[in-house]
């Protein structure tokens, strides 16, 4: 759906602000919903802006700044902290897979031997063998 422009949300409110209509006369005037109506006054009250209020839209994120912060902080502790340590730590109820995708967003990767002993550099198999007999 398409955001009403600011400036037809002023002449909205500056309609009903003379008092002579009501919302719903207001609505059918500028072919707007009347729940269009009542929430833009209601925004007008609350808020004290009429803009559109799109960045307030949507699911808001579990993992705050501080729980990122808690998360490097524990790695720096203890560098091998399995996901659900994190989980437990920072006391959220959420999957092990979403603790995985903000690590993967901070850059934090899973790399097996980086704080471990290096492996040898040494061959640890024998030479492959013939895979059958030749024709």
């Amino acid at each position: 759906m398409k955001t009403t422009s600011l400036d037809l949300r002023k002449r909205i409110l500056a309609c009903y602000d003379t008092g002579k209509e009501t919302r719903v006369s207001v609505a059918k005037r500028f072919c707007v919903s009347l729940g269009m109506v009542k929430k833009l006054i209601q925004q007008r009250r609350h808020l004290g802006d009429i803009a559109p209020l799109h960045w307030r839209a949507g699911r808001k994120p579990l993992f705050t700044p501080e729980h990122r912060e808690q998360m490097l902080a524990a790695i720096r502790r203890q560098p091998d902290t399995t996901l659900a340590e994190f989980r437990d730590l920072l006391g959220l109820d959420c999957s092990l897979v979403a603790i995985h995708r903000v690590l993967a967003r901070m850059g934090m990767t899973y790399k097996k031997r980086r704080f471990g002993p290096a492996n040898r550099t040494a061959r640890t198999s024998r030479k492959r063998g013939r895979t059958g007999p030749r024709r």
